[in-house]
């Protein structure tokens, strides 16, 4: 069997996965920040349709000696890949946009942080994956982290918050992009901008019928500064570059994992208001950072004892 051939210098951080979550959740928070700064003047399924019909377009050109060549796996995978699609594409994005319309800023970050935990829990409902003791210590402390931050030190603030139709919403849509995250371990043979290429193009086709409703009931996009340049970051960041890095290091690590990272969304989302919006930094931002990094911490050497075991 001949080797794989060596990766350029230049493109080895691919080879970090755990370098890659970080970038990942940087670039999803800001789309997080921007999907709230938009409710109301973008409409979200237009928004995601043309995300995603963007993104393909880009990254086509790119990718099409990868796809001439996984014709036949993507033939024989088809259904598999349209799954991926609707989980992952075009149902958790189109439901996020929405949800962050209706709900508070605060609520959107304390929902999101569940991502993890319903992460491992699919994983064991299909696969029988069980977090080990030194994952499970990781996952907790990070959350506790992240609600330190959210709840801005004063546990009363989250007796107060009080759940609307937008956190509905949104849990939904993690819940299933958590299933979409635990599959990625079934995903076909396909080079990785080849499937990237083909499940943001189905991704895009699943979403025509929805954006075609939205028109209907006067939803319309309208391409002013504010929209261009929603779309200019959200066609690339968080779609081609974070899928890419994601799924690579899901690819690397595992769904388990790889999930502790997802808690550094919030912790970016804070960062990010606290740069933009004007936001103070407070005693509970330094307390819920260290609990977000030692919770990761503990998640990741724990994964990397098991490994270890394993091999």
């Amino acid at each position: 069997m001949s080797a794989a051939p060596s990766r350029p210098a230049y493109l080895s951080f691919l080879d970090a996965p755990y370098l890659l979550l970080t970038l990942t959740a940087l670039l999803w928070a800001i789309n997080i920040v921007i999907g709230r700064y938009i409710a109301g003047h973008v409409p979200p399924v237009s928004l995601a349709l043309v995300r995603w019909v963007g993104a393909t377009l880009i990254l086509l050109p790119f990718a099409l000696k990868q796809i001439v060549r996984d014709l036949p796996i993507i033939r024989r995978h088809f259904w598999l890949l349209v799954l991926l699609a609707a989980t992952g594409i075009a149902s958790y994005n189109a439901m996020s946009y929405y949800g962050l319309q209706y709900t508070e800023a605060v609520n959107g970050l304390l929902v999101q942080s569940t991502a993890p935990l319903l992460v491992a829990v699919w994983s064991f409902v299909l696969f029988r994956d069980r977090l080990s003791m030194g994952q499970l210590a990781g996952v907790t402390t990070s959350l506790a982290g992240v609600v330190v931050i959210i709840s801005r030190g004063d546990l009363d603030t989250l007796l107060h918050l009080k759940p609307n139709v937008g956190d509905v919403i949104i849990i939904v849509a993690l819940v299933i992009y958590a299933f979409y995250a635990a599959i990625l371990r079934k995903r076909p043979p396909l080079g990785p901008l080849s499937f990237l290429a083909v499940i943001m193009a189905l991704g895009a086709v699943l979403l025509v019928p929805f954006a075609l409703v939205e028109l209907a009931l006067g939803r319309v996009l309208h391409f002013d500064r504010v929209t261009l340049s929603v779309l200019a970051y959200v066609m690339i960041g968080p779609s081609l570059v974070a899928y890419l890095f994601f799924n690579r290091a899901v690819e690397l690590v595992g769904a388990n994992a790889a999930a502790p990272f997802l808690h550094l969304m919030p912790v970016f989302g804070t960062a990010l208001a606290i740069l933009f919006l004007g936001e103070h930094i407070a005693w509970y931002h330094f307390a819920g950072y260290a609990l977000v990094i030692a919770g990761i911490a503990l998640a990741t050497l724990s994964a990397r004892a098991a490994a270890r075991r394993r091999g």
